[in-house]
């Protein structure tokens, strides 16, 4: 029988980008729309490791599940690290991708296109229900594009072109994009974990 491992999100892109990681291991992911009951965790932490580490720690006590959290964002150089911690919500409370993307573009619209270096951070936390939290990093550098290309993935993928490439994260396929991922680069940190946690 396939074990449980829950993720603290919502977010179906999350979902297939990790479970596609994890195939070949015998874990059945989960995700909150599975466990509807869980209160929804504050993120107000100060740095990706901090909200990564609560959402872990308080998910797995209260749903009695090993669980998986991640906290992610893009950090802009010329922005000083912003949207970091805020890239979710940077338009606002109710922002989405659309609006997060077009308030980066426009801040950067009079920054010379070699001073827009940016990464792609991924702190992933792993905790089961006794407390017990383990945390990895993982980061993508690269640049922004103001001209955004690309359907595939979510968020400022379409903005974000990984170093060593010409393509965008929206423009590349799924494989590659998590080959080289800053939640790839992650979450092939935490395999080692999950197995022993699992």
């Amino acid at each position: 029988m396939a074990k449980k491992l829950l993720l603290a999100t919502r977010n179906q892109h999350k979902k297939q980008e990790l479970a596609a990681m994890l195939e070949g291991l015998d874990i059945e992911v989960l995700t909150l729309d599975d466990v509807p009951e869980l209160p929804e965790v504050v993120e107000d932490g100060a740095t990706f490791s901090e909200n990564a580490r609560k959402k872990a720690l308080s998910t797995a006590r209260a749903s009695g599940y090993i669980c998986l959290a991640d906290d992610s964002g893009l950090e802009v150089n010329a922005l000083n690290g912003q949207p970091g911690v805020y890239s979710a919500r940077f338009a606002g409370p109710r922002a989405d991708d659309r609006m997060n993307n077009e308030k980066l573009v426009a801040m950067l619209r009079e920054i010379a296109p070699d001073q827009r270096a940016a990464r792609f951070v991924c702190v992933i936390a792993l905790a089961d229900p006794q407390g017990k939290v383990q945390v990895v990093e993982g980061e993508c550098p690269g640049s922004i594009t103001l001209d955004a290309k690309g359907s595939a993935g979510f968020g400022y993928d379409p903005l974000f072109i990984p170093d060593g490439c010409q393509q965008t994260f929206a423009e590349l396929g799924a494989e590659e994009k998590n080959r080289i991922s800053h939640r790839g680069q992650a979450l092939k940190k935490a395999l080692p974990l999950i197995r022993g946690f699992v």
